[in-house]
């Protein structure tokens, strides 16, 4: 009997009975439709007349369900009484898209159908099987006119078999609930299911979500990295010279607290960027740009001649902080890999239309593409120029390590950030 009366039948006949109750209104309208062009006729006592206004009530329904919001309030039902697998979902928010919202038009048409009729059995059929049920016991029952029994079947034998037709009567009633529930449950992910425009939105907004998160991550690895690797090097320096250059020694701490306060603003601008909006999505990252460059190059624990060509207060607020974020990752490339004491030359430019960035380190060793520990390196640099629609290059150049990066100033993809 479970199948007939478990949890999920009767959560099953729940969401049937809950259709018949939506469909009620269309019913009534449909009854006045009827009553319209047959007006000596009873509709209520007329099963022809009742089949006509089931007939007018359920495209009344569907074009109703053709509204976006149909679709949530069908899914939220749905999810909760059809007892469907949880490896077949449903589509999450408004229909929007045609198809999306024939579906939900389709599925809340069977509803409301297979529920009238579930609900009509169900009001007409229990108290009428629960009557036949007692005709054994009751002869107050047995003389009622709503049974209205034949004369023929006022019989001994008729009567001790009532009881088991009784019975039999809501057996089927419960197996006809039980297969309209199964019907509604198989269609549903067919009917309410992401579309293929659902999958691809959605496969849209995951992407977008996993590019930001990327960025994040990038954004995290360059400030902390670069900040790690100047706070080693400054440390080491001052451990070295502890007993003999004190003022060396002084000038190195400030260094490591202005890298190390620095860095931690940056990791809280950062970190408060994967809070999740209300789209769920992570906010775009932001950081220090161009205007933030001598601050950088003051603490980054390497000799630098800087020699700006002008031009970059015009520089695009995006291109702006990525441009930082190059210098800082090639900074901390050769703190990393350069030979120490010599300066390091840096020249920014604004040129055709282009933002070029030139940073010539001293060559001990190549920079590594993949720093040790998951770090990012160079091929960090050449995603974020690829991102703006820029390029890099990288490599020996007369004895030193040049790396060169140009990007855009202008382009679509800055323009709708």
């Amino acid at each position: 009997m479970t199948p007939l009366l478990g949890r999920r039948a009767r959560q099953r006949w729940l969401h049937l009975i809950i259709g018949g109750a939506l469909l009620m209104p269309y019913f009534l309208v449909g009854t006045v439709i009827v009553g319209a062009y047959r007006p000596q006729a009873n509709v209520f006592t007329s099963p022809a007349n009742q089949l006509t206004a089931f007939a007018y009530a359920l495209p009344m329904a569907a074009v109703t369900a053709l509204l976006p919001l149909a679709r949530p309030l069908s899914v939220a039902v749905a999810r909760a009484l059809c007892g469907l697998p949880p490896d077949r979902p449903l589509a999450d928010g408004p229909a929007r898209t045609r198809q999306a919202r024939i579906r939900s038009a389709a599925w809340f048409t069977l509803h409301v159908g297979l529920g009238g009729v579930i609900s009509g059995m169900t009001l007409a059929l229990v108290p009428f099987a629960v009557g036949v049920t007692g005709l054994p016991f009751f002869a107050a029952v047995r003389d009622t006119p709503v049974l209205d029994l034949p004369a023929a079947l006022d019989r001994t034998w008729v009567l001790a078999l009532a009881p088991l037709a009784g019975i039999a009567m809501l057996v089927a009633l419960a197996g006809c609930a039980a297969a309209a529930g199964a019907l509604l449950a198989n269609r549903a992910p067919v009917l309410l299911g992401p579309t293929p425009d659902d999958r691809l939105a959605a496969a849209e907004r995951r992407a977008a979500e996993l590019a930001v998160r990327n960025r994040l991550a990038r954004e995290l690895h360059d400030s902390v990295g670069h900040a790690l690797s100047a706070v080693t090097l400054q440390a080491g320096a001052a451990r070295r010279v502890l007993d003999s250059d004190p003022e060396f020694v002084r000038a190195a701490l400030t260094a490591i607290e202005e890298t190390t306060r620095r860095t931690v603003g940056e990791l809280d601008t950062v970190l408060g960027l994967l809070r999740t909006d209300d789209d769920g999505a992570p906010d775009a990252p932001s950081g220090p740009g161009l205007d933030a460059l001598d601050r950088l190059l003051a603490h980054c624990g390497l000799p630098v001649a800087y020699a700006p060509d002008g031009g970059t207060d015009r520089v695009p607020a995006v291109v702006s902080r990525e441009a930082y974020r190059i210098v800082q990752e090639g900074l901390s490339n050769a703190l990393r890999h350069g030979g120490h004491g010599e300066p390091v030359r840096l020249r920014i430019a604004v040129r055709a239309g282009e933002l070029e960035i030139v940073l010539d380190s001293p060559l001990s060793a190549r920079p590594a593409t993949v720093r040790p520990g998951g770090g990012l390196g160079l091929r960090g640099i050449a995603e974020r120029a690829v991102l703006l629609g820029g390029r890099t290059e990288a490599g020996p150049l007369d004895g030193r390590w040049r790396l060169t990066a140009r990007l855009p100033l202008h382009t679509p993809a800055q323009e709708q950030r």
